[in-house]
């Protein structure tokens, strides 16, 4: 496989960046992954960095080289997901369950499925259109398809931030799949937080990754996005592929390509991006914190799975 890949993430005005985000890829499968932790509830970013660490590990286990079955592989993960962030939570007596959303794609033999919880989205794009994009889960998307609402407001509408889906809510979180998708030489897939959709329109968001190479679109679109949302600004993450093949064959005169036939038969490269620093006397959690945490993350499984029935 050959692709081209960029990511970023901006904190905007908030104390703390929640968004996580990264990918994971053998010789035959990509993942791609991002979370945005959920502000208004304690350690949304615990979530968001225990969801990209819950999948990328059963993707590493399940992947040799390829995953098998694609969309089980991603609904699983997410309910694994989901179950970790209520065992810790269990574990450390928080007083309510860290949440966030995420959006995940799975790209194997030219192919390309996603799943998704709560509304960070995935674009994809092919010559200056957007093929698909992931639905909302949000009071709004669920008021349009009543024929409550307009297509009109969906960038003004009081309940478009209002989600009714996302992982470590007391209730089992909708895994919306997708269909399978045959991807193209050149085909753009983009997974962003709400930060940056809801600051660009989807036309803006095109004209850039449709005009420019992968590396140079995608912080210019979260630097826009973060300066339209001025000192308010969220969190604003991106991380986006141009598909180059699953030939296999190395592109010398690509820039910025990555040739997964570089890796050995069973290796597995991964890279997670947690996003800026976190500010000194934050409350909330910093790194080393977090890797901790991970790693307590099996045992309070075990312990506190008949609670969490």
């Amino acid at each position: 496989m050959q692709f081209s890949v960029y990511q970023q993430s901006h904190i905007g005005g908030r104390k703390v960046n929640q968004d996580r985000m990264g990918y994971c890829y053998t010789r035959d499968a990509l993942l791609l992954l991002l979370a945005d932790g959920m502000g208004g509830h304690l350690g949304g970013e615990i979530a968001a960095t225990i969801a990209l660490q819950t999948v990328s590990a059963m993707f590493r286990l399940q992947a040799r080289q390829y995953v098998k079955k694609p969309e089980r592989f991603l609904e699983e993960a997410l309910l694994q997901a989901h179950h970790d962030i209520q065992a810790y939570a269990v574990t450390h007596g928080l007083p309510e369950m860290p949440r966030t959303t995420v959006v995940a794609c799975l790209i194997q033999h030219n192919c390309a499925v996603w799943a998704h919880v709560g509304d960070s989205r995935l674009y994809w794009m092919r010559r200056n259109q957007v093929l698909a994009c992931t639905r909302d889960h949000s009071h709004f998307e669920y008021l349009l398809e009543r024929g409550r609402a307009d297509p009109s407001e969906r960038n003004t509408h009081p309940d478009r931030n209002k989600l009714y889906n996302c992982l470590g809510a007391s209730s089992v979180p909708k895994i919306e799949l997708s269909p399978q998708h045959s991807l193209q030489h050149g085909d753009v897939l983009l997974l962003c937080s709400d930060g940056l959709w809801s600051m660009l329109p989807d036309t803006e968001i095109v004209h850039h990754l449709a005009t420019g190479d992968v590396v140079q679109a995608v912080p210019e679109l979260v630097q826009m996005a973060a300066a339209i949302g001025g000192a308010q600004a969220d969190n604003t993450t991106a991380l986006a592929i141009t598909w180059q093949g699953a030939n296999g064959v190395l592109d010398v005169d690509g820039q910025n390509v990555i040739s997964t036939q570089l890796l050995a038969e069973d290796a597995v490269s991964s890279t997670i991006v947690a996003g800026d620093p976190l500010p000194e006397g934050s409350d909330a959690f910093d790194e080393d914190d977090i890797e901790k945490a991970i790693a307590e993350i099996r045992e309070a499984i075990e312990k506190s799975s008949q609670l969490l029935k």
